[in-house]
């Protein structure tokens, strides 16, 4: 979201330039090996000398680790163009690109088949350096020893000059992107679940039933996108005889489920000044085997599961938002995430959201203390200004967001995801003539991966690059401004 970054141009335009971006302090995250206050904490710097800069001033003697940890993950900063291009070219022309050897020219694409856990392993002997080298497998859901070191690349390059946040919080997204679709002839309907995908006689998609109150609605298009993710769309929106096709259970066959995700609200009495609170974001780890530690976690059993969580993602969204105090004086927010598995929670999956019985209350309940107990050490003065708190399980996730198996990122961002057949075949035209994927499913997780997958989407329907397009009108806009200023 960098100024005049090309998505952030895109971003602009989908929301006429209504929607604003604050961006986060310099120490955008600080990742903590241990108890929160007695383990040792690692800030993250934003800038592409910077980031590795500071990791040197952390870690000294281990500037030569670090050097090839910066030349690894530069070295495959340009092959995101390589995941979009296979998805973009003809598929005949796409598969034979794949299989030509081509592709190992590219250093990223000769990293696909390495994990993370491999690679940083044989760069330093140093555990807690590995760990920061490794520290933001959250973001994609992939423990280290199973990860493509090419996917890590990409989020570290991601956020090597910082991050950023939307004005206002996250819903300020849809609200301003709304308007665009409605003045262009669209509409978005809420509380509208689509039930299936309409094929007419010849099996190409037609249209989508949807429910409204007790009642289905078909409503008929040309075109049908759908952003359900490959498990809803195949599986659950499709007839069972285009379920069936070759191709498209050929195309299940090559992904997985990705890991659910526990998620924890908190509204607190208090403003960002009072408590303490950072815009920061923490990544608290029990320890300096990051892969050992979340594997064994989701080995265990629930009960131990809830009572030594591994891992926490820690934000405090309202320290993040320059707007909040305006809004909200005197209140603050924050969001705790870590992985939770859909089997310790999916035998209630089929009852109530709100109603799951006392069981279901006092698990996710251990849960919510556990993960508390390692806040209460990090932010000491939150503990007694709580004034709302909720817990989410992967079956929440299931109930709210549709995810299959609450998944926090849709299909599995492993090792097979991002090898260049997997790369082609997975394509925004699907096997049913008209029905279109988009979202995180089409390329990565996340909302730039989503949003590249909107825009390969559209390419795809538009049979134009829209790539290009969006440079030339960045070009052009770019010169109209400077005349103006002229």
């Amino acid at each position: 979201m960098a100024e005049n970054s090309i998505m952030r141009f895109v971003v602009d335009q989908l929301t006429e330039g209504q929607l604003e971006w604050a961006r986060l302090p310099a120490v955008y995250d600080a990742v903590v090996l241990g108890e929160p206050g007695h383990g040792r904490t690692y800030r993250i710097y934003s800038g592409k000398k910077e980031y590795f800069q500071a990791l040197k001033e952390q870690f000294p003697g281990e500037g030569a680790a670090i050097d090839e940890f910066e030349q690894l993950v530069k070295s495959t900063s340009g092959g995101t163009v390589w995941l979009i291009v296979l998805k973009m070219i003809p598929r005949a022309l796409a598969m034979l690109v794949a299989r030509s050897g081509l592709l190992w020219l590219s250093p990223f694409c000769r990293l696909v088949p390495r994990s993370l856990k491999e690679v940083v392993d044989g760069l330093t002997t140093n555990r807690e350096l590995r760990a920061i080298f490794s520290y933001l497998f959250p973001t994609y859901g992939v423990v280290p020893s199973k990860a493509s070191f090419s996917m890590h690349s990409i989020l570290v390059n991601h956020f090597l000059c910082g991050a950023w946040y939307p004005k206002g919080g996250s819903g300020e997204i849809a609200f301003h992107t709304i308007p665009v679709i409605r003045k262009t002839g669209g509409n978005v309907l809420g509380k509208a679940p689509v039930q299936r995908i309409l094929l007419d006689p010849q099996g190409k998609a037609c249209g989508v039933s949807v429910k409204k109150g007790q009642d289905l609605v078909n409503i008929f298009a040309p075109i049908i996108i759908s952003d359900a993710g490959i498990f809803n769309t195949y599986e659950r929106l499709l007839p069972a005889e285009a379920r069936a096709l070759p191709e498209i259970q050929s195309q299940l066959r090559m992904v997985a489920h990705g890991e659910g995700g526990f998620t924890v609200f908190v509204g607190l009495n208090g403003s960002r000044e009072e408590l303490g609170l950072e815009p920061t974001n923490y990544f608290i780890y029990a320890g300096d085997d990051l892969d050992e530690i979340i594997n064994r976690y989701l080995a265990s059993s629930r009960e131990e599961a809830a009572k030594n969580i591994p891992l926490l993602f820690v934000t405090c969204p309202s320290s993040k938002d320059p707007t909040w105090e305006m809004r909200h004086p005197g209140k603050s927010t924050l969001a705790i995430v870590t992985f939770a598995k859909y089997e310790w929670f999916e035998e209630w999956k089929d009852k109530q959201v709100n109603k799951r019985g006392d069981d279901y209350e006092e698990l996710k309940k251990t849960f919510v203390d556990t993960i508390m107990q390692a806040v209460f050490k990090l932010y000491p003065r939150v503990e007694d200004r709580i004034e709302y708190i909720s817990g989410g399980t992967p079956i929440t996730n299931q109930h709210y967001i549709a995810s299959p198996k609450g998944e926090m990122y849709g299909i599995d961002h492993n090792m097979p995801r991002l090898q260049a057949e997997a790369v082609a075949t997975m394509r925004a035209q699907t096997p049913i003539p008209n029905l279109y994927l988009t979202g995180q499913d089409l390329c990565l997780c996340g909302f730039m991966g989503a949003l590249q997958g909107a825009v390969i989407c559209a390419s795809t329907v538009l049979k134009r690059n829209l790539y290009i397009d969006v440079a030339w009108l960045k070009k052009r806009t770019q010169a109209t401004n400077c005349k103006k200023e002229d």
